[in-house]
């Protein structure tokens, strides 16, 4: 059975953490399943198409069998359960993992048919720097049929892509990231700056 890991994000925008994310990901995994998606609890600065090329620009840049990771923008959407349902239709047969960042452990059992979600797919939770995984958390989540495991990364990259909307951090992205930014005239300032400007 194909093992695939289905890795969806914001990328506002895509930085190194992604990119060792991914790199990792591929070495365990038979399929890496990327898209970008809209969190609603956040405001987004580019357009989906713009994230998408960002994250196709450091997927390029792995070195791994070529189709070992690939962007699928139709997979995205606000429910987990209809991305999972999705990816079901495309790979039928296949064992799913979805792979989430540890900030969003402790909102999975509201997530939306959440039992379904467990039943579906082995859940991932790659580490994030300031979030520490509760034992409870977790205990709470295998007795709800999660199976929930942790992932082994070698490295623990401590950015985000807020460090660079906020305070232009140019050393969290990767630099053909960069380039597309600068090119493109992506994230002119610094968020911080702007809501500086708007205060009365």
């Amino acid at each position: 059975m194909v093992s695939i890991a289905l890795f969806g994000t914001s990328a506002d925008p895509p930085h190194q953490g992604h990119l060792a994310i991914l790199s990792w990901l591929a070495t365990e995994f038979d399929h890496v399943v990327v898209w970008a998606a809209n969190n609603p609890f956040k405001r987004h600065q580019t357009s989906l198409a713009d994230r998408f090329t960002m994250l196709q620009l450091i997927i390029d840049q792995i070195e791994v069998p070529a189709g070992r990771i690939s962007l699928y923008p139709d997979l995205g959407h606000s429910r987990t359960i209809v991305t999972l349902e999705r990816a079901r239709q495309k790979w039928p047969e296949a064992d799913f993992t979805l792979v989430i960042g540890a900030d969003l452990v402790s909102q999975l059992p509201r997530w939306y048919r959440a039992q379904e979600i467990f039943a579906q797919a082995h859940i991932l939770v790659v580490p994030r720097p300031g979030y520490r995984l509760s034992q409870d958390d977790l205990i709470e989540l295998r007795q709800q049929g999660a199976h929930i495991s942790l992932a082994t990364m070698p490295h623990r990259f401590d950015m985000s892509s807020s460090q660079y909307r906020q305070a232009d951090d140019r050393d969290v992205l990767p630099p053909v990231v960069q380039a597309y930014i600068d090119q493109n005239n992506l994230y002119p300032c610094p968020e911080d700056s702007r809501e500086k400007l708007s205060t009365p």
